[in-house]
């Protein structure tokens, strides 16, 4: 049986990139500063001291950047629109030449047969927002509604997948815990109020959309690791350890997870937390507002140890020796998406699965043959769509695959040495080149479609 039969016929073959890590023109029409261009201008959070003022000028260099997804054969995009492009004061008046850049982009795509899938926050929050509260605060939960029903209404007569956020989790507990990520906090009491409001602007973003867009297909996107006890391939598996990979399960999945498919808040996770949410009558219902799909971003598995000592929730990863790694130290395991796939399709339902991000981070570098050759990313592609089509074939509804990304690009605080991309950036020319796994991900997408062709 071919590994990519079970998938079915009308999957979706994407990449994805987000608005800080490649567009740039960080001062340029109108966009004002988000927390993440105050995190990066501030020496010893980035590493290199990068910023994403210039990236992989996208904003620029958008007409290419559609000719490499044509070349890479894909169906369809997922980007993100930045909130301070659009609405420079988070609140208020609309930018209109924010709104024009994507507004070429929908088309272009539309003409080049790429479906635009626009993720509306993926961590860009404007730092206005941020200096009267930020997450902490309702109101930004209530501004964003308002930003997603401006880009409804100027996006929504050719835009029906829409994502409202990305990756809540880093957001409120790297950004507000471990403080790695903008704003750079490390506040129990500041971050579990984040986490709800975050979660809050789902739901009323989600409404904002519907009522703006008839037809709109809305979901979230949520990152997912499998949980275990660092001490599960040894003899010596401590029920401490145990205990921690629950809490890990809780912080990491559960606690988003549970609250949009209507099932409020984890209680046990409440109690690790010891902080009161700002609850409000009718929140958990908007909150759990229905999705007509769920995004899961997927890169590596978490093996946890008890570190009783450390913050909320008490746990740090400890990955076993022996197993293969990316250069940022992430263990590569195919069978935790298999799993995760599963577990949150029998768990909560969705409706539609779609991994929205699934990649892996290599030093790449063009070679005197002018090609990028990376087979470890080849390799990882290879094993984790076969994964995808495993778990199809066990009954999750995925319905498609987001290859993590489209180019090389701004690592968040990794800077820009740890690569990504399929198609590889030379920052000081930006000159593109596709990779071998480019390449190969181009062969994956024409195998599955020969194959359903063979069989219509």
């Amino acid at each position: 049986m071919n590994d990519l039969d079970a998938l079915p016929a009308d999957f979706v073959w994407g990449v994805a990139t987000s608005a800080y890590q490649i567009e740039g023109a960080a001062a340029e029409d109108g966009r004002s500063a988000s927390i993440w261009d105050t995190f990066a201008h501030t020496p010893g959070n980035v590493d290199g001291g990068h910023t994403g003022d210039v990236a992989c000028d996208h904003y620029h260099r958008w007409p290419e950047d559609i000719e490499l997804m044509k070349r890479l054969g894909v169906d369809a995009y997922r980007f993100s629109i930045a909130w301070p492009r659009v609405v420079p004061g988070g609140a208020g008046p609309v930018n209109p030449a924010g709104l024009a850049f994507y507004d070429r982009l929908v088309d272009a795509l539309l003409e080049a047969g790429i479906t635009p899938f626009p993720t509306l926050f993926h961590w860009d929050l404007p730092q206005a927002l941020q200096d009267r509260g930020g997450w902490a605060a309702r109101e930004t939960a209530e501004h964003f509604a308002a930003y997603a029903s401006y880009v409804g209404a100027a996006l929504g007569d050719r835009v029906t997948r829409w994502a409202t956020l990305n990756e809540p989790m880093c957001v409120a507990w790297i950004g507000h815990i471990e403080g790695r990520h903008a704003p750079g906090l490390s506040d129990i009491g500041v971050a579990v109020p984040a986490s709800y409001h975050l979660l809050l602007a789902h739901g009323l973003g989600a409404q904002a959309l519907r009522a703006t867009v008839p037809g709109a297909e809305v979901g979230i996107v949520h990152l997912v690791h499998p949980c275990e006890p660092g001490g599960d391939r040894y003899a010596d598996v401590r029920e401490a350890d145990v205990r921690a990979a629950t809490r890990y399960d809780g912080h990491h999945n559960r606690w988003w997870l549970d609250p949009v498919h209507g099932r409020g808040f984890p209680a046990d996770m409440i109690d690790v937390y010891g902080v009161d949410l700002p609850e409000r009558p009718g929140d958990l219902d908007a909150i759990g507002v229905s999705l007509d799909w769920l995004g899961v971003n997927y890169y590596n598995p978490s093996v946890v140890v008890d570190d009783a000592g450390g913050p909320p929730p008490y746990g740090r990863l400890s990955p076993p020796a022996g197993t293969r790694r990316t250069m940022l130290d992430w263990e590569i395991r195919a069978e935790g998406l298999e799993r995760m796939l599963l577990r949150v399709s029998a768990d909560y339902r969705p409706a539609r699965l779609y991994v929205t991000e699934n990649g892996s981070a290599w030093p790449d570098t063009v070679g005197p043959d002018g090609r990028v050759h990376d087979p470890e990313r080849a390799a990882y592609l290879d094993e984790h769509v076969a994964a995808c089509a495993r778990a199809a074939g066990r009954g999750a509804p995925v319905a498609g695959y987001f290859a993590w990304s489209l180019m090389d690009n701004f690592e968040w605080a990794y800077g820009y040495d740890a690569r990504f991309g399929l198609v590889h950036v030379d920052y000081a020319t930006q000159v593109r080149t596709i990779k071998d796994s480019g390449l190969r991900y181009n062969d994956i997408i024409r195998r599955h479609r020969d194959r359903t062709r063979q069989v219509a």
